[in-house]
């Protein structure tokens, strides 16, 4: 399991909510932000949204889903996104000669702007 999203898992499982997937959200690894998957019925997502949040967890998003295996939807499923500590999640990325591209994980620290000229 990520170290990044360990805590998270645990107070969920301590709660009751019955995880099989998870991610802490960096570079290279499946999901762009931290995501804890698990299953139940229409109320089990929003029972672990309460207990996430009841415990201080920055939770992004609720989702709910059906992956697509051999061409047939299997699910539903649900997610919690949480924020990630250091601003994480897919994001632009200006390279050489203005060219955007996208990157995964943690944003990169903005460069300390100048101070305003005095006038």
């Amino acid at each position: 399991m990520d170290p990044g999203i360990r805590e998270t898992v645990r107070i969920l499982w301590e709660n009751g909510v019955e995880t099989d997937e998870s991610c802490e959200g960096t570079r290279g690894h499946c999901y762009p932000e931290p995501t804890v998957c698990f299953h139940g019925d229409h109320a089990e997502g929003f029972r672990a949204l309460a207990i996430a949040m009841q415990h201080g967890l920055r939770v992004a998003e609720l989702r709910r889903h059906w992956r697509i295996i051999d061409g047939e939807p299997v699910g539903p499923h649900w997610q919690l996104i949480f924020h990630h500590p250091e601003g994480g999640g897919i994001h632009p990325v200006e390279r050489d000669g203005g060219k955007i591209e996208y990157e995964w994980g943690p944003i990169p620290k903005m460069a300390t702007a100048r101070p305003a000229p005095k006038r």
